[in-house]
């Protein structure tokens, strides 16, 4: 039941967080979310994660062509970074490098290999696609250095929330 409820609270975060209005595009934390959950539970909860966080957000915003193409782009790179951190130790900076490549596939993937769907060519929508990448990069591989590693640690950790008390020293 904490299992389910860890992932629901992560969820629920990263679907409000990408609501907030004025937000810069891709900058979200569903990389940094969606490989310590893959890590911990697994490919297939990978992929469960990395598809809805896509197909559902869509559906309530603005569903599209390009929602199945997103969704299931982001389900394999949360089933992928099950068996990723299978070998790789979780550290930021493992977390940060399976962040960077993982984004470029998914830009490349929904932004220029599916561009002529939208009838735009794939040479126009690669060189339009690097501002994007730029940002989309900066975002994911800030997330995963800071809040893949604080995930990580709560998906391990037995209890549900944990409060420290701290000590004071008087002299």
């Amino acid at each position: 039941m904490k299992k389910r409820a860890k992932i629901l609270i992560v969820f629920i975060g990263c679907f409000l967080f990408r609501l907030m209005p004025l937000r810069a595009p891709n900058v979200e934390p569903i990389m940094a979310s969606v490989m310590p959950i893959g890590r911990k539970y697994g490919a297939l909860m990978g992929f469960i994660f990395g598809f809805l966080s896509m197909f559902l957000y869509d559906s309530v915003t603005h569903f599209g062509s390009w929602t199945w193409t997103t969704a299931i782009t982001y389900g394999l790179i949360g089933a992928v970074s099950a068996l990723y951190f299978q070998k790789a130790k979780t550290s930021a900076f493992n977390f940060a490098k399976f962040a960077f490549f993982a984004t470029i596939a998914f830009d490349l993937v929904t932004g220029v290999l599916f561009a002529p769907i939208f009838g735009q060519t794939i040479s126009n929508a690669l060189v339009l696609q690097i501002p994007f990448t730029a940002l989309h990069l900066a975002g994911n591989i800030g997330f995963a250095l800071t809040l893949s590693p604080v995930l990580n640690r709560w998906f391990l950790s037995e209890k549900f929330f944990t409060l420290r008390r701290r000590v004071r020293i008087v002299v």
